[in-house]
């Protein structure tokens, strides 16, 4: 009798916790010399947890709330709680709760614990390759928790998400988990998705708008459109990210009218057709509203007068709010309010306006300024540069220690930073660090270091031969620490110098080696530049020596130059000076106005440039204008010769000219990420005397991809022009080896990124270009050009430089030339950055 009522007390207690834990298999077994119907009082004495692979022991023991040394009645309710609470986590799949020993009053508890599994692996189908590997980042970590229905929700939900971001609204996810047979304790997760197409916006429906049109509205939905037939490059696909921010725009676009109660009373989405939605808005769009009374107040540093001067915006104008705040602390051009202030220091200032009166459809406002103290800059404190040393930074930067602060120095040294090339312009972050006690302010610099040198390595096709290129350059080199091993990473770097090496051959037909050296602060305490360059090629037929039908033409040259930045009219301009000493031998070799003899070039040149382009790879905003002069000396007027009883190897035997260019180019943000480029160029070659005429060198060759290769490193300076072959660009006549004395060029550019990253920046771009190369000034026309329109795409690696492939389509046939002098594809590589080719 007495062990059935024990049995049915038992069996109680595990109907007690399988009504809290439907999947419990044992609750807690005892000895049968336990008396349930007289439950005795114990104290505990340890608590012993098996099975556990991945969880805190201690943790679990705390939860079950059998701590060693309380009194516990047995059997009773805590022993139950016990296994019911630690099956409330959902962390195992078998909880057992039973006596290990009893010792007088002092009682031994075993907690026998299986553990869910957990996930080892998660494989993805249905999926291409750039997908699969985004969806495996956002999953990564998921891996190592818990197989239970809260992971399938999780899952599901990330998947769902990231796709209906991107337009894929229905998205369908599936889920299957398997046993892992390298691990008892792991499950492959095996997630198929199905992305389904991209759901579009059948349509748009507004409703409660008198002044603004229905057109006029959806103009303001930029990123929501309409789907038609002619939108074929993505409008009018739903993205339920970019309709949120619509709204908020549309709704600011209203305001920015005057009408500063428009809202969106009201808006629904719904499924109109498959894979179609149709949008729903109703709009409360108000009165107009006006500009009245503008006061300020808390302005002690500068007057009423001056405020409104910079603020202007006077009584009656039609009331914005998006003007207001633009004058007021984010005009593009740093002409606000805000700014006048945080460039004198007021690091602190803050400015809000506030309306005092609204009367009919007129607001008086009042602009309260807290103006603060002026602040003085501390100290400076750079991070994050592992291989630049500091004083290449420092010197860069336009915030100095003693001085006031300055909002303008703080993004003008920002600017600076990036053009060393060395650092990732993303992940560069300027921090002001206020130190309110003393009224000074540390400002912290923090750069990431990114590759900067670079490795041409290229084969290519001239002169009827296989032509190899080798080139390294090194953009953060340190001459200093040649003979310090210890900074050879694999070469010197940290001081900002530049080292470029560079060979180019075809075997005995064509050999080019060049090499340059520059230090952009000469001295170390000024930023003048001083650079030394020297090249060496031959181009021959591949007959030695002493053959009587070699042809062949060798250049060598060497280049020293001085440059430094101006303070006037503005530090955007510098000048540089050069000069140049190059030496032409030919033995018959014929496209020059001579074939056989020597020449020699020595040339002075000075460059004036004004550069405030936003950052060097990618930019985004300024310009960059270069104008040049080059010139030898008149030696035709200084040695008395009569030019005309000269042989043409005697009459060039020292070049003479004077060179003029102008460059320019300027950056413009059009749209969003959509930058437009502006390019014109110019170039003329002129004469001292008629009886020696043009110099048979240094002309130009218009056409093609631009690069000084196999066919174009003879004496001329090479200008791309897609769309046309190299060198095929002429008003009149043929090409020649020699190019000619003048040549114009125009280009307008729109270029959208694909990538910014530091790895690799990627964009692609649109072309429209004009150009054209003339043999005399009474020919030359600037509007007579050959037109060329086309596509491309940049990517930027750092160890290789530019790479660039465009497709361009020339309009204007040229006479007399093969495919009207027409080239589709123009591939580059290696191209300078910023440059104006």
């Amino acid at each position: 009798m007495n062990k059935v009522v024990i049995t049915l007390v038992l069996l109680c207690f595990v109907l007690a916790g399988y009504s809290q834990a439907p999947t419990l298999k044992n609750t807690s077994p005892v000895t049968d010399s336990t008396e349930y119907l007289n439950p005795k009082q114990y104290v505990i004495g340890g608590v012993n947890v098996n099975g556990i692979v991945y969880l805190d022991k201690s943790v679990l023991v705390t939860l079950s709330e059998l701590t060693v040394g309380q009194n516990i009645t047995v059997p009773s309710d805590a022993t139950a709680n016990a296994v019911k609470k630690l099956w409330a986590q959902g962390l195992f799949d078998d909880v057992e709760l039973s006596i290990a020993n009893i010792k007088s009053d002092t009682i031994f508890f075993d907690l026998n614990l299986t553990e869910r599994p957990r996930v080892g692996r998660i494989n993805i189908t249905g999926l291409n390759k750039s997908e699969t590997t985004d969806i495996k980042e956002k999953l990564n970590n998921q891996k190592g928790k818990i197989v239970n229905e809260n992971l399938n929700i999780t899952i599901n939900t990330i998947i769902k998400k990231h796709f209906v971001d991107k337009g894929y609204l229905n998205t369908a996810v599936d889920i299957n988990i398997s046993n892992d047979t390298s691990d008892v304790n792991s499950r492959i997760v095996a997630i198929n998705v199905n992305k389904n197409k991209k759901v579009k916006v059948s349509k748009i429906n507004i409703e409660g708008n008198t002044i603004f049109s229905d057109a006029k509205l959806k103009k303001y939905l930029k990123k929501t459109k309409e789907k038609a037939f002619y939108k074929v490059f993505g409008s009018g696909k739903f993205n339920r990210e970019k309709y949120e921010e619509d709204k908020t725009s549309m709704v600011a676009k209203m305001r920015a009218k005057g009408y500063r109660e428009a809202e969106i009373l009201s808006d629904s989405v719904y499924k109109f057709e498959k894979n179609t939605v149709k949008i729903d808005l109703k709009i409360h769009e108000g009165p107009i509203y006006y500009f009245g009374n503008i006061n300020f107040a808390g302005n002690a540093k500068y007057s009423t007068s001056v405020l409104k001067q910079i603020l202007r915006i006077e009584k009656g104008e039609v009331f914005s709010e998006e003007k207001l705040e633009k004058r007021l602390r984010s005009s593009p051009n740093s002409d606000d309010v805000s700014s006048l202030y945080l460039n004198d220091g007021y690091l602190t200032f803050n400015v809000e306006p506030i309306q005092t009166r609204i009367y009919k459809d007129t607001i008086d406002l009042e602009i309260r300024i807290a103006e603060g103290p002026q602040y003085t800059i501390n100290k400076i404190i750079i991070k994050g540069n592992e291989l630049t040393n500091d004083k290449v930074i420092l010197r860069e930067i336009r915030t100095k220690p003693g001085q006031k602060f300055s909002k303008e120095a703080l993004i003008r040294s920002q600017r600076q930073i990036v053009q060393l090339g060395n650092f990732d312009e993303q992940k560069m972050d300027m921090k002001p660090i206020p130190n309110p006690a003393d009224g000074t302010v540390d400002i912290q610099y923090t750069v990431v270091e990114k590759p900067s040198d670079q490795v041409e390595l290229s084969g290519g096709f001239g002169g009827g031969r296989i032509v190899g290129t080798l080139g390294l350059t090194f953009n953060n080199f340190s001459a200093k620490n040649i003979f310090n091993a210890k900074s050879y990473k694999p070469l010197p770097k940290g001081d900002g110098q530049k080292l470029s090496i560079r060979g180019q051959t075809n075997g005995k037909f064509y050999q080019s080696y060049s090499f340059s050296f520059s230090e952009p602060w000469f001295g170390g305490k000024k930023p003048v530049y001083f650079g030394i360059s020297a090249f060496t090629s031959l181009q021959s037929n591949g007959r030695p020596n002493g053959d009587a039908d070699q042809q062949k033409i060798r250049l060598n040259g060497v280049t020293f130059s001085l440059g430094k930045q101006l303070k006037f009219p503005d530090d955007y301009f510098r000048v540089d000076y050069a000069a140049n000493l190059q030496q032409y031998k030919l033995r018959n070799y014929s496209g020059f106005l001579f074939t056989n003899g020597d020449s020699y070039d020595l040339s002075l040149s000075q460059v004036l440039s004004r550069n405030s382009v936003d950052a060097p790879i990618f930019p985004t905003s300024g310009s960059n204008l270069k104008f040049t002069v080059q010139a030898t000396p008149p030696y035709s007027f200084l040695n008395g010769k009569n030019y005309d009883n000269l042989s043409t190897s005697q009459r060039y035997q020292f070049s003479e000219y004077h060179k003029w260019k102008f460059e320019s180019q300027f950056f413009q943000k059009i749209y969003g990420k959509l930058i437009l480029k502006a390019q014109a160029q110019f170039g003329f070659l002129g004469f001292y005397n008629r009886q020696v005429g043009q110099a048979p060198f240094g002309r130009f060759k218009l056409g093609g991809d631009g690069m000084q290769g196999f066919d174009f490193l003879q004496g001329s300076e090479v200008i791309a022009m897609r769309g046309y072959a190299n060198n095929a660009v002429v008003s009149e006549g043929v090409p020649t080896n020699s190019g000619k004395p003048i040549f114009t060029k125009y280009m307008l550019e729109l270029r959208y990124p694909i990538s910014l990253s530091q790895s690799a920046t990627v964009f692609v771009l649109g072309f429209a270009e004009g150009g054209n190369t003339w043999n005399k000034f009474s020919s030359f026309n600037p509007f007579n050009v050959r037109r060329s329109a086309g596509v491309g795409a940049r990517i930027f690696l750092p160890i290789f430089g530019l790479l660039g492939l465009d497709y361009g389509h020339g309009f204007d046939p040229i006479p007399g030339q093969q495919d009207g002098g027409k080239q589709s594809f123009t591939f580059s590589i290696a191209q300078q950055m910023g440059g104006f080719n």
